[in-house]
């Protein structure tokens, strides 16, 4: 990606203080969903005794360990940092971009829930290509960063329920 396309990119956003605060309140609100919406569904497990509970757990939090060190391994700039270009949304820490850790955490919480409850697993792939594109469009990720997220948190959710 280049500064022009990066700027082109996210200008619809950056040229509009509405669209900026949209831009802020849906992203804390998806991510706010879903990451109390995990914890929901696990204690929902919990409390139904489910044998699926421990995968639950275990599938995501190895998952999630696995990306964070490979992430901190690849450590590629944000593209705030590479192109000095202030973010939409906030965020100041450096590099550590690829792959997205949101991405990858609602595609592994999707697949989770998807594995018992397709309906509610599909809705929340939408959810996760929202929050997708609004990572990229608030300038904290490119889209290769997003769609690597996405893809590993599907393979993990493949490998971990289907596979394993």
């Amino acid at each position: 990606m280049t500064k022009e396309s990066y700027i082109k990119l996210t200008g619809i956003i950056r040229e509009n203080p509405k669209r900026i605060r949209l831009t802020k309140f849906l992203n804390r609100l998806l991510t706010g969903f879903i990451f109390l919406l995990y914890p929901a569904f696990l204690l929902l497990l919990y409390l139904q005794k489910h044998p699926f509970l421990l995968r639950a757990i275990l599938v995501p939090a190895i998952s999630f360990v696995a990306v964070s060190i490979f992430r901190r391994v690849i450590n590629l700039p944000r593209p705030y940092e590479k192109f000095d270009i202030p973010p939409v949304l906030e965020k100041d820490s450096p590099g550590k971009s690829f792959p997205s850790r949101h991405v990858f955490s609602v595609f592994v919480i999707a697949m989770t829930i998807f594995y018992l409850h397709t309906d509610a697993g599909i809705l929340l792939f939408v959810i996760g290509v929202v929050l997708a594109l609004i990572r990229v469009i608030g300038g904290v990720h490119e889209p290769r960063d997003v769609i690597v997220g996405a893809l590993i948190g599907i393979a993990s959710g493949i490998i971990g329920y289907y596979i394993i």
